[in-house]
């Protein structure tokens, strides 16, 4: 089976009642319920700035399937799919435990019998009943994924349990790498994803927010074996969501790092140039999202790595 670190199909859900989420705010520091907008009008925002990115995603070559949410029940953050399933090239399917209850109800068939009509699935692996032991594992948020070099990447915290990580890596064969990342407040950082993005010739990181040195020089010298450009970023722009980035494949095999407006405006011109000698990059305005979801466009993003139908 071929090892790919990108691919050109990604899975989106177009949001039905995105809003602010208080279960989930607790310990996701990005989150801001800022007064003055009303819930409906932060809904029809989102719907508008989810639009305007998959036809950004679209008009650059990348294959994008989107599930429209259903209105009930209600999942503010259904937006963020990559939290609940990912998608495998050996046609595995796994789901996976959320901390916050209300999250759960954005787990649905419905969204893998729409993916069938065009690619194999052949095993569905069910992680979610840890959720019962309040044990956790969010998907590629809580993992950071080196697909090419088997090598999975977790800072613990609350929504990422290092068993369960482990564990997780024992079924897909890959090698676990867990550290602590801190914000600038102290605080555990809620998501691997939002500190760290995994390219195929580059990994993009916040190193400040690595604070063991044991940790931090593992991590580099596993980026040096995988011939990995470490392009760092600070913690004042992990908080403007520049870890949060993903790369993608084109229809003629291109690759794009997509990467926000607000993410992208807080980069310098030295980092930009660093990414560009790697990739092209993709810069859709999702500030609504980021600013009431606390997730950026990695989240929004769920890769289909599953066999395809026409191919096989």
């Amino acid at each position: 089976m071929t090892r790919k670190q990108t691919t050109r199909s990604i899975l989106m859900i177009r949001p039905s009642n995105f809003g602010f989420n208080a279960e989930t705010a607790v310990n996701n520091a990005f989150q801001n319920n800022k007064a003055g907008i009303s819930p409906k009008e932060i809904s029809e925002k989102a719907i508008v700035e989810f639009d305007s990115f998959v036809q950004l995603l679209r008009t650059n070559g990348i294959d994008v399937k989107v599930y429209q949410d259903e209105p009930e029940p209600v999942k503010p953050d259904a937006v963020f799919p990559n939290n609940w399933v990912s998608f495998h090239e050996d046609g595995t399917v796994i789901t996976y435990p959320m901390f916050a209850p209300v999250r759960r109800k954005e787990r649905t068939d419905k969204v893998l019998d729409q993916l069938e009509h065009d690619f194999w699935i052949v095993d569905h692996i069910h992680m979610e009943d840890s959720e019962t032991d309040e044990i956790y594992l969010e998907g590629t948020g809580s993992m950071v994924l080196d697909r090419f070099n088997r090598i999975a990447f977790a800072c613990l915290s609350p929504r990422t349990d290092k068993t369960l990580f482990e564990d997780w890596c024992k079924i897909a064969g890959y090698t676990p790498v867990s550290f602590t990342s801190i914000d600038q407040n102290g605080q555990l950082v809620y998501h691997t994803n939002v500190m760290m993005a995994v390219g195929e010739t580059f990994v993009i990181i916040c190193m400040d927010s690595v604070v063991d040195d044991e940790e931090k020089e593992e991590l580099m010298e596993i980026f040096q074996k995988t011939n990995k450009e470490v392009i760092e970023i600070s913690l004042q722009q992990m908080n403007s969501f520049a870890g949060n980035m993903l790369q993608v494949q084109g229809a003629s095999g291109q690759t794009f790092l997509v990467i926000s407006k607000t993410a992208f405006n807080s980069l310098t011109k030295e980092q930009i140039n660093r990414i560009e000698q790697h990739t092209n990059i993709l810069t859709p305005d999702i500030e609504t999202i980021e600013t009431y979801g606390g997730g950026s466009v990695r989240c929004m993003m769920a890769e289909i790595f599953l066999p395809e139908k026409s191919l096989t």
